[in-house]
């Protein structure tokens, strides 16, 4: 592509911004997801406020937020990368997000039987989130350390 050498530039950094906002976010969705098991396993006059605070729909709300963008944000990552080099550098960086973005897809993808109680799809949603979130906390430190090398170069 002929992009101009600010735009090319500046591209470069719409992905790591959009990355930190994202693994925010999904500390926020964790939080979220601990209050609806709270919920759940809470009862009496407890049960009802946390009731109120209408965690499952905000949990879900934010978990689909979650997988559009970061869906978004990897295919995003690579389009720049390969706009910008030729190629993609096939590395750590790179397969972890793409692990993480499947293991997000699977996460989603156990919504309809989880509200449908089964306890199975619960805690592979939970195991699989808890890998994400601790994979996500390594991409944030390995993509800092290729913003320096872009902003050194």
């Amino acid at each position: 592509m002929n992009l101009s050498p600010e735009v090319k530039y500046w591209s470069q950094f719409f992905h790591p911004i959009m990355m930190w906002a994202l693994l925010l976010l999904s500390l926020y969705a964790a939080y979220l997801g601990l209050q609806v098991q709270r919920t759940r396993s809470a009862s009496g006059e407890e049960k009802k406020e946390l009731i109120k605070g209408k965690y499952n729909i905000r949990h879900h709300q934010y978990g689909s937020i979650l997988l559009g963008l970061m869906v978004a944000g990897c295919v995003g990552g690579m389009a720049v990368t390969y706009i910008n080099n030729g190629k993609l550098f096939v590395g750590p960086h790179l397969l972890a997000g793409l692990g993480m973005t499947v293991a997000i897809a699977f996460s989603a993808a156990l919504s309809p039987y989880m509200q449908k109680g089964a306890n199975w799809a619960r805690m592979t949603h939970i195991l699989l989130n808890f890998a994400l979130l601790g994979l996500f906390a390594w991409q944030a430190i390995t993509g800092v350390q290729i913003l320096q090398r872009i902003i050194t170069q």
